[in-house]
């Protein structure tokens, strides 16, 4: 059994595993508290790093304790796996939650062309409220006619613009006897 000062590599990978897998649980829980300190840090993701380390750690220990391989031969084994485990983690996982993550929010502009329905009617040249249905759930957003008239509550109503987080809209039905 080889060693380093005395200790053991297992206890080292070992000790290195629990380290690592506690950072990397602590980093998630508490990464929004820690975000501002890291971001001069872009180029260094901490949960790869720490998940690097705790996948390294976990294939040394196993090796070491499964085969007779030297250990710096079961190191460099340890760090390849790890490698191929964590560019899968960040290509399959990390990456597609982060753009998920940016495809639920919308801008005001993206309403545009949508279908809703008037939950608190709408004066004359005044405001109330429109309901329009979205895949992330359902957006409650201030609404005026478009064209000045009443919309009394429950008509579809179609959102012509958008100025100052207000929607313009104009009823479904009357534009489409205009079309037709």
């Amino acid at each position: 059994m080889e060693t380093i000062n005395g200790v053991p590599i297992e206890t080292i990978y070992l000790y290195s595993l629990i380290i690592a897998g506690a950072l990397t649980l602590l980093y998630v829980l508490f990464s929004d508290l820690l975000s501002g300190l890291l971001d001069s840090f872009d180029f260094l993701n901490p949960v790869l790093l720490f998940s690097f380390i705790t996948f390294l750690s976990a294939g040394g220990f196993i090796l070491e304790k499964v085969t007779a391989l030297s250990s710096l031969v079961i190191l460099l084994i340890s760090a390849g796996i790890s490698a191929i485990l964590v560019t899968l983690l960040n290509v399959f996982v990390l990456v597609p939650l982060s753009q998920a993550e940016a495809s639920l929010s919308y801008n005001d502009s993206d309403l545009r062309g949508r279908i809703g329905k008037v939950i608190t009617s709408i004066p004359v040249n005044g405001y109330g409220e429109v309901m329009i249905d979205s895949i992330s759930g359902r957006i409650a957003k201030p609404a005026s006619s478009y064209d000045g008239t009443e919309i009394g509550s429950g008509k579809d109503v179609l959102v012509v613009d958008t100025a100052n987080g207000v929607l313009q809209v104009a009823v479904k039905e009357k534009l489409e006897q205009e079309w037709i």
